[in-house]
Parts: C-alpha cells; sequence; structure tokens
C-alpha cells in the first residue's frame, strides 16, 4: 500500500519531462516522465531505495532524503513545503487516530474589520477545508445565485463535489476540484483531514477520492464563473494566510477584465442583505 509521500514523488517523477532538467529527451521511453534510474542519480540514492519509497515500504525517510528527492525533483518552494509535510504525514508522526473534532469557525474581530474595509469588493474568509467563514457583501452578491451560500455552513468543496449547480457554475470544474482536495492535504492537522473525509468522501463519490491520491500542486489559474444573472465572469485570485493560530486565509477575487467589473457593478444593483455575513 502506497503513503501520500511514495505517491507524491511517483506522480511528480511521471510528471516531469527530462529536457526540463537537462536530460535527454530523445530516447526511447515507456513513459514521458523521469526513469526511477535518473531520479535516483540526481537525489544520490539507490534505485531499490527510491522504489521502496514510492511503493510506501519505506514510511520514515531521513529529512536529508527528503531534501535530496526535493532537489532531484527541482521542485519549487510549495512543492518542497508539501512534500516535507507529507513526510511527516507518511512516517506516522501525526498518528493519533481519536476521533477529533471539527476545526474551530471562529474569524477575529481583526479580520472582519478587515473584510469590511475590501467592500464593496468580493472577498472570503476560509480555511484549508473549505469552510465559508465569513465574507463580503460583495463575495455574497456574486455567489448568492450560484447556490454556494444556501447551506447553513457553507463549504467550497462540499459545494463543488455535491451541489447540482456547481458543474454549470465552476466553467473549471475540474481545476477547482483538484485546488480543493489539494487543500486538504494542506489543512490545519491531518486530524482535520480525516475527520473531513470520513464525513464526506461518502457523499462525494469517486471523483473525490480520485483526487485524494494526487499529490501534485495544481496551478492556478484564473477563476471563470457561469453565472446565472449575467455574462461569464473572470477572476483573478490572491490569498493570504492568516496567522498560524487561526489556520485560515482571507482570499480577494479581483475581475481579470473590463467586462468582469461592469458585470459586477450590475449585479450591486440588485436587493443585497447586511453587509458582512459571518457563519
Amino acid at each position: 500500500m502506497g503513503t501520500p509521500l511514495g505517491n507524491f514523488v511517483r506522480a511528480k517523477r511521471d510528471s516531469t519531462r527530462p529536457e526540463e532538467l537537462g536530460l535527454p529527451a530523445h530516447e526511447r521511453r515507456r513513459a514521458p516522465g523521469l526513469r526511477r534510474s535518473e531520479l535516483a542519480t540526481r537525489a544520490g540514492i539507490s534505485v531499490e531505495y527510491l522504489t521502496r519509497i514510492e511503493q510506501g515500504r519505506d514510511r520514515n525517510p531521513s529529512d536529508p532524503i527528503v531534501k535530496a528527492l526535493a532537489d532531484g525533483l527541482n521542485l519549487d518552494a510549495a512543492e518542497r513545503t508539501h512534500l516535507r509535510y507529507l513526510a511527516k504525514i507518511s512516517s506516522g508522526l501525526c498518528a493519533d487516530r481519536s476521533r477529533p473534532a471539527p476545526p474551530a469557525r471562529t474569524v477575529r474581530p481583526n479580520v472582519r474589520r478587515i473584510l469590511e474595509l475590501v467592500e464593496p469588493g468580493v472577498a472570503f474568509v476560509t480555511n484549508r477545508l473549505g469552510d465559508v467563514l465569513a465574507h463580503t457583501d460583495g463575495f455574497g452578491t456574486v455567489m448568492r445565485a450560484t447556490g454556494l451560500l444556501d447551506a447553513e455552513e457553507p463549504n467550497l468543496t462540499r459545494y463543488v463535489f455535491t451541489h447540482p449547480q456547481a458543474r454549470a457554475v465552476l466553467a473549471d470544474w475540474d481545476q477547482i476540484a483538484d485546488e480543493q482536495v489539494f487543500n486538504l492535504w494542506l489543512g490545519p492537522s491531518t486530524e482535520s483531514f480525516e475527520w473531513f473525509t470520513a464525513e464526506f468522501a461518502p457523499v462525494a463519490g469517486a471523483e473525490f477520492t480520485r483526487r485524494l491520491h494526487h499529490h501534485l500542486p495544481p496551478p492556478r489559474v484564473p477563476l471563470t464563473l457561469n453565472h446565472p444573472h449575467t455574462d461569464p465572469l473572470r477572476w483573478d485570485r490572491e490569498t493570504l494566510e492568516l496567522p498560524t493560530p487561526d489556520a485560515q486565509q482571507l482570499v480577494v477575487w479581483l475581475p481579470a477584465d473590463e467586462a468582469t467589473a461592469t458585470a459586477v457593478d450590475r449585479l450591486r444593483h440588485r436587493p443585497r442583505r447586511a453587509a458582512l455575513r459571518v457563519v
């Protein structure tokens, strides 16, 4: 049985083109990615040891080995952080199996003040599990008709995989689904991840569970919404990580083109609720 670390290393090796690392690209290959022997050489380890890591038979590689794998795969900073996190999970250092409580949903007053200052912009506070903990009225204006905010405790991940409107609203549904599941791996704790997947996986189905074993960070691309009341809206997204104890993020959507900005101005003339909602 594989481990999160082994799955990531294998997936990254398979998706890395040899020419990206200065290796010959014209050689006949059974698969387009790196050979195990090539990665093993770059990382300074044996092919046999790399095979054990990828297959989950070695669950506790040392920190220098993890760093060597990161160097061998030429990982960027975000991927290196994720690799270290997966190594911790795979080693069993987060092995408390008692049923944990859900993550805290409290948003600090100063964070709520930031949202008020962002108005009428489109912004919200979330966590790695996808809970929408607070949002501006601008976010409500854009998202209320999509069904996301219908739930008593809105959750982006739950919306993506279970709401009947999600695939119609999210033009790049597969991309957003990849992002939401990847965020679970970066969650506040392994325990929170296990809590959420135990509750959610049975109703989310194969599209969700398949992504749980795909550990490559998805690329960040503009978000396109097929809005029920206007033309498609395109957004650039900026994410601010709040201090560690919060385990939350402040996410701001910026219109990616003038058509989106104009469409949002029109939507703002529709009836609105309170300026800020805290869930």
